[in-house]
C-alpha cells in the first residue's frame, strides 16, 4: 500500500483560497430569478421609487381642483397612463392617449371617474385615483408688518385673524387697527378693513371671510 501522508501534508499547505467557493460575479443568475433590490439610498426615479406614490396634500373630498394644482393619476398597474400632472393656467391637464381634458372644478373624484371613461377606449376595467399634491390655486398673500410675508395656502373658512396668526403675528410696529384686504382684479380691487385689534378683543371677525387671491395688507 503506498503512503498516503505526503499528499495529504502537502494539501495542507495550500491556502484556503485554494477551496473557496466562486465569487457570486462570476456565475450568471438563473433565468426568471429575481433581481436584487436597490439599496435603501437609490436616487429618485430608480426601482426603488418608481412604485412609491408621492405624498398626497391633506384636502377634503370636496375640494375642488384649481389652476396651477398639482394632481396625481394612479392607473392600477398601468404605468404608462399614470403620474404627476400639473394644472394649467386654463384648468387641463394632459394623459398620455387621452389628450387634454378639464380638471380644474372637478373634486379629484369626479375627475378619476372621468378619466376612467376615456380610459375605457384603451383598457379593460380601468381602475383610476386622483390624488392632490399640492394646493396652489388657493393662496392667500400678506404684506407690511407680519413676521412672514409671502404667499399661503387658503384653508377652508380661514379668517383674517388665522392668517395672520400663521404668518407669525404681527410685528412691534403694526397698526393693527387699520388692516386692510384687497380683492380683485388689479386696478378692480376692493378694499376691505379688518380690525385686528377687536377681532382680539372678543372674537369679531367683522364679517370678512378670505377668498383665494386676497391680499392682506398689515400698515
Amino acid at each position: 500500500m503506498k503512503c498516503l501522508y505526503p499528499t495529504i501534508l502537502l494539501l495542507g499547505l495550500l491556502p484556503a483560497s485554494s477551496f473557496a467557493a466562486p465569487r457570486q460575479n462570476d456565475t450568471k443568475p438563473a433565468t426568471g430569478a429575481t433581481p436584487a433590490r436597490p439599496p435603501a439610498d437609490a436616487p429618485a426615479g430608480s426601482a426603488a421609487t418608481a412604485a412609491v406614490p408621492p405624498a398626497a396634500a391633506e384636502v377634503s373630498p370636496r375640494y375642488i381642483i384649481g389652476a396651477d394644482d398639482s394632481i396625481n393619476v394612479l392607473v392600477w398597474k398601468e404605468p404608462g397612463f399614470s403620474g404627476s400632472f400639473p394644472v394649467r393656467p386654463d384648468g387641463m391637464i394632459s394623459i398620455p392617449l387621452v389628450g387634454d381634458l378639464a380638471a380644474a372644478g372637478l373634486t379629484p373624484m369626479q375627475l378619476g371617474t372621468d378619466i376612467t371613461a376615456r380610459l375605457g377606449k384603451y383598457i379593460t376595467d380601468p381602475n383610476v385615483t386622483v390624488t392632490v399634491l399640492a394646493v396652489n390655486s388657493k393662496r392667500i398673500f400678506l404684506l407690511g408688518e407680519v413676521q412672514h410675508i409671502g404667499a399661503m395656502p387658503l384653508t377652508p373658512d380661514m379668517t383674517p385673524l388665522q392668517a395672520i396668526s400663521a404668518a407669525g403675528g404681527l410685528t412691534p410696529y403694526a397698526n393693527a387697527r387699520h388692516i386692510y384686504i384687497l380683492r380683485g382684479e388689479q386696478g378692480k380691487q376692493q378694499k376691505i378693513r379688518f380690525d385686528y385689534k377687536k377681532a382680539i378683543k372678543d372674537g369679531n371677525q367683522q364679517g370678512v371671510s378670505l377668498r383665494p387671491g386676497d391680499t392682506i395688507v398689515v400698515p
